[in-house]
């Protein structure tokens, strides 16, 4: 199969083969918010309407999309991108209170950027209201010239595919991008390598290379596995169309979803299944049909409920069904997603015995074809899992809204198709590892496993959140799951679950998503349909702890410290205390400690007055919601008669790469020791801050650490306040702002800073 070099192509498996930032945008800019409701934000039983995403007709959508490539240059500027950028809007959803997503993707000097998309969050009136990000990088590269040749990238990638045991691999196209998966952008190649798996699934390895030093950096496997049959489902009603006097597997009512027959081949689309009477199979596997019946009732429920219950009208959401093909091969043991082909197919098991064509498999595959045409997971590392496992998730959505007596919902895997041969699922998912290769919960180093197992804690997460912890029987199966804290969780729902899941997918996740981000991105979704800080949220979070992503979320009230303050004597002064509550209703403030000639605003939380009394001051700001809840934070307020400040405005160049630059001010004319609270403020310019070191070096010599170096902070300049409790140094003497570039590539210079005393 040829792919085009000009798309990322997805496709999916079910069984493995050996082989939101969200920031603030400018006002101008018509997006919409990828943050959280302002905290007491109501409590709602039910999803809330305006969360919904609505049906758009396709007159709509393409309305939609051409305003935003219209606007495409607009909007780029608005979000900052540089001058060589250029965004490509991709799709678009909309709620019912009106809010538009857009996502797009991204060109660097008319480049491909893998890793570049993002999605834009408009509010129903056109205001800006965030943007949520897969890539935290500024995409830009030195130079668009490949030291290494476009050969060179398929010849490693050739050779990569063979390690992965694929049969007779062949590099079908290679094109010069721009990574920006992960680390800092770098010009690369992108070689696709099309071959055959080691268990006969069709192979398409995406490789990625470094165009300067020709090193890998990433990797994944295009075609994505999966199992499913309708020899499982009894007596069924399908979708048909009438030729002529001929019935075909062709369901109009479904975006034209088709099922055709491979009869054992293994390319082509293979021929429409058709019948004289128009009944179908007879449930045994022996007739070709009886696939063809469980494939198309697999799709046929999928699309239902992806419409009824997420109002998505399709896998593209633009009412043009995928197909399916069945009788994959010989004795195929395995079912796969192709973008490529936009459709499903099926291989017949064991001795061509049990078609893997069950309710869950076929759902398990389409939603590949969801995640493809949302999300855009990339099958690989953390984010492969999360592909995975909402393949997995929808599956079991699928089954049990189905609601089937011949295979009833259930939290099994493939328990239908019984791969192994003796009754057993491919995954649990209320605990994964009792497949033995699955894991429970998260841990640093998941992303290196295969994604069928790397799965396995999302998995989890979706138990957790529809049915708790502990023991107990859905449907007549029982299920015992624990939590990596060893605290319970209470659930929320499946359906609650399902649609949390969905919001994020198509709204907040991007193609780099890992564990962390879907926990941000879940939240933000339960936060939109529930509320914050509703029970579904709280307990959506608890599910997360429960898998070892992200803390248990306390019901309360939080006050933030504002850290020590230094103010003049006999002078107006003011802070701002900031605080807030898990609990609707508004906060009263108390105050113990403040300096002479301050008080608190009991509604306000501001402090404010004059100061008379030198000296310092442990002050207690305590916050009580409508609750009785409370929160304090403590810090230290010093009363001082004088506040002195040197300052070095002299520009010094940072070498790159290369030793440290040095900035000095030399303090004279004080007495004593330096303060607890020396404040150092810090103006450095300068490409990718995180690649920077910064310390204060006292008169003595000894080093106060300000900033480490960070290879993912990819922001620009360095602009900020460091507190050092330098009590212990002589005041007077030369101290020094020291900076080293401990990356090479971004350069820049101290352009000033200052000490206050």
């Amino acid at each position: 199969m040829r792919r085009s070099p000009s798309k990322v192509v997805a496709a999916s498996a079910l069984i493995a083969s050996a082989a939101m930032v969200a920031v603030a945008l400018p006002a101008t800019a018509a997006t919409g918010s990828a943050s959280a409701p302002a905290p007491g934000a109501a409590v709602e039983a039910a999803p809330r309407a305006g969360a919904l995403q609505v049906q758009l007709s396709p007159a709509e959508r393409a309305a939609l999309l051409a305003d935003a490539q219209a606007d495409r240059a607009v909007t780029a500027k608005a979000l900052g991108l540089g001058g060589k950028e250029a965004l490509l809007p991709r799709s678009v959803t909309k709620d019912a209170d009106g809010s538009v997503h857009t996502r797009y993707e991204r060109t660097f000097a008319g480049l491909p950027v893998l890793g570049g998309d993002l999605v834009v969050h408009t509010a129903a009136n056109g205001s800006a209201r965030g943007v949520t990000k897969n890539a935290k990088a500024t995409i830009t590269v030195a130079s668009t010239s490949a030291a290494k040749s476009a050969e060179s990238a398929k010849s490693f990638a050739l050779g990569r595919a063979r390690a992965e045991g694929a049969k007779a691999p062949k590099a079908e196209s290679v094109r010069k991008v721009v990574w920006a998966g992960s680390g800092k952008p770098t010009l690369a190649w992108e070689t696709v390598v099309d071959g055959v798996q080691h268990d006969g699934t069709p192979s398409e390895l995406h490789v990625i290379t470094d165009a300067t030093t020709g090193a890998k950096l990433f990797e994944y496997q295009g075609v994505h596995t999966g199992t499913g049959t309708s020899q499982y489902s009894g007596t069924v009603n399908i979708g048909t169309s009438l030729s002529g006097s001929t019935y075909q597997l062709n369901d109009p009512s479904r975006g034209g979803n088709r099922t055709y027959n491979l009869n054992g081949g293994s390319s082509g689309t293979g021929t429409l299944f058709t019948d004289a009477d128009d009944v179908w199979g007879n449930g045994l596997p022996s007739n070709a049909q009886t696939a063809g019946v469980d494939a198309h009732y697999g799709a046929q429920l999928t699309w239902d409920y992806y419409k009824n219950v997420h109002s998505r009208n399709g896998i593209r959401n633009d009412g043009v069904a995928a197909y399916s093909r069945v009788h994959y091969g010989n004795a195929y043991v395995n079912a796969f997603w192709d973008d490529d082909c936009f459709c499903m197919t099926y291989g017949d098991g064991e001795n061509n015995a049990k078609p893997l064509t069950s309710i869950d498999v076929g759902a398990h595959e389409m939603t590949h074809g969801v995640t493809s045409h949302t999300a855009n997971l990339t099958y690989s590392g953390e984010s492969g899992g999360l592909n995975e496992a909402t393949s997995d998730i929808f599956a079991a959505a699928v089954e049990f809204w189905a609601n089937n007596a011949n295979d009833p919902g259930d939290y099994l895997v493939g328990e239908k198709i019984d791969i192994f041969g003796n009754g057993k699922p491919l995954r649990y998912m209320d605990q994964p590892s009792k497949d033995g290769r699955s894991k429970d919960a998260w841990y640093s180093g998941i992303g290196g496993i295969d994604v069928h197992y790397s799965s396995g804690p999302a998995n989890h997460w979706f138990y957790l959140a529809s049915e708790g912890s502990g023991a107990k029987v859905v449907n007549g199966v029982s299920y015992n799951s624990p939590t990596s804290d060893g605290l319970p969780v209470t659930a929320i729902g499946r359906d609650a679950a399902a649609k949390i899941w969905y919001r994020a997918l198509t709204t907040y996740m991007t193609s780099s998503t890992n564990y962390a981000g879907a926990r941000t991105a879940t939240l933000q979704a339960a936060a939109d349909l529930y509320g914050l800080y509703s029970t579904t949220y709280v307990n959506a979070a608890n599910a997360w702890a429960g898998i070892n992503v992200g803390p248990r979320v306390v019901l309360g009230v939080t006050v933030t410290n504002p850290g020590p303050r230094t103010t003049l004597v006999n002078a107006a002064t003011s802070l701002q205390i900031q605080a807030f509550s898990t609990n609707p209703g508004p906060l009263t403030y108390t105050a113990t400690g403040l300096p002479a000639g301050l008080t608190i605003n009991a509604s306000t939380g501001l402090i404010s007055g004059t100061p008379t009394t030198l000296g310092t001051s442990n002050v207690t700001v305590t916050a009580k919601d409508s609750t009785n809840a409370t929160g304090t934070t403590s810090f230290t307020w010093n009363v001082v008669s004088v506040i002195t400040v040197f300052e070095n405005t002299t520009d010094v160049a940072i070498p790159d790469a290369g030793a440290a630059a040095f900035s000095p001010i030399n303090v004279t004319g004080l007495s004593g020791n330096a303060p607890s609270t020396l404040k150092v403020d810090v103006d450095i310019v300068h490409t990718w801050r995180g690649d920077l070191v910064i310390d204060l070096q006292a008169p003595d010599g000894t080093l106060y650490r300000l900033k480490n170096s960070d290879s993912l902070d990819s922001a620009d300049n360095v602009n900020a306040t460091y507190t050092v409790n330098a009590s212990s140094e002589v005041a007077n003497g030369t101290w020094k702002l020291k900076v080293q570039d401990v990356f090479s590539a971004d350069t820049g210079y101290i352009n000033s800073w200052k000490l206050t005393f």
